[in-house]
């Protein structure tokens, strides 16, 4: 009985963290915000869909990261993704925080192996190179979502 107990406890304790499409990350979204502003906002911009430009500047160079956590993969209507993501699009993925970090530390070596195709090409250039900078990043990113 005690054992139930505590895990009753830990599930509502928990909840929280996985309501209002925020999912739980390894990262500090604090940091993350830092993070965002000196390595993605020369391409990205986070703005809702009321046009408020919530993070980064007007960057249009990369898609808009709002509502990016459990966001289908390259599904910014207007965006030229690369084919490599449009397959993962059509295979119905979306952006979890493994995915993230994968894809932003070396986008084209992630894309060909996620999709086993050696010609995949990430149109990213930039590479995250601290893993831990990109779960930061991810942390913050899945802070805003509709």
């Amino acid at each position: 009985m005690k054992k139930f107990t505590i895990a009753a406890a830990l599930a509502v304790l928990a909840a929280p963290a996985f309501s209002a499409g925020h999912e739980s990350t390894q990262g500090d979204a604090a940091a993350g915000e830092e993070q965002f502003n000196r390595q993605c906002v020369a391409c990205h911009v986070v703005q809702n869909a009321a046009g408020e430009v919530l993070a980064g500047r007007n960057a249009k160079t990369g898609p808009n990261l709002f509502g990016l956590a459990g966001r289908p993969i390259g599904s910014i209507d207007g965006f030229r993704y690369s084919d490599g993501i449009m397959t993962l699009n059509e295979n119905g993925e979306v952006w979890t925080e493994a995915m993230f970090i994968g894809y932003s530390q070396n986008p084209t070596d992630w894309l060909r192996e996620t999709l086993d195709d050696r010609r995949a090409r990430g149109k990213m250039a930039y590479q995250i190179r601290d893993e831990a900078e990109a779960y930061d990043i991810y942390a913050y990113l899945a802070t805003f979502a509709e």
